[in-house]
């Protein structure tokens, strides 16, 4: 049986791509769930962080000397702190731009673990397509607010 982790990649998306959606047909509000900039915002630092776990997770299997063994639990920590001070901090449209750098920064970091042969070529790539996906609909809301 194949993994479910490539089909669970890209339905993750789909609440980034539902909230953008919304803002620009100009709904703002949820019934049950509330305001879409926070749902949105929530839920992006939740995939955030998830993503920074995933990395940190990664370091676990490596060896002392390999480089990334302490790149890993440092950049995950400082982009999963990042985000959650800034979603407490900052404003909705400042948080979302906040998440745009996120979702990139973990990116660039899966592109090194996979020059290095710590990711399979299969995951990257679905990283790649999600992301892409993410980051468009993450700003396509930020310009509706």
């Amino acid at each position: 049986m194949k993994k479910p982790s490539p089909y669970l990649t890209f339905a993750g998306a789909i609440p980034f791509v539902a909230c953008a959606f919304l803002l620009m047909i100009d709904v703002v509000t949820v019934p049950v769930l509330g305001s879409v900039v926070d749902i949105l915002s929530a839920y992006g630092l939740v995939i955030a962080s998830f993503m920074a776990g995933a990395h940190w997770g990664n370091h676990l299997d490596l060896a002392d000397d390999n480089k990334w063994a302490i790149r890993l639990p440092l950049y995950s920590n400082i982009i999963a702190l990042g985000l959650w001070l800034g979603f407490l901090i900052l404003s909705a449209i400042g948080f979302i731009w906040l998440l745009v750098i996120g979702f990139i920064s973990l990116l660039v970091i899966d592109y090194s673990l996979h020059r290095a042969q710590i990711i399979s070529h299969t995951y990257f790539k679905a990283r790649q397509y999600v992301t892409a996906i993410v980051v468009i609909s993450l700003v396509i809301a930020a310009l509706q607010l």
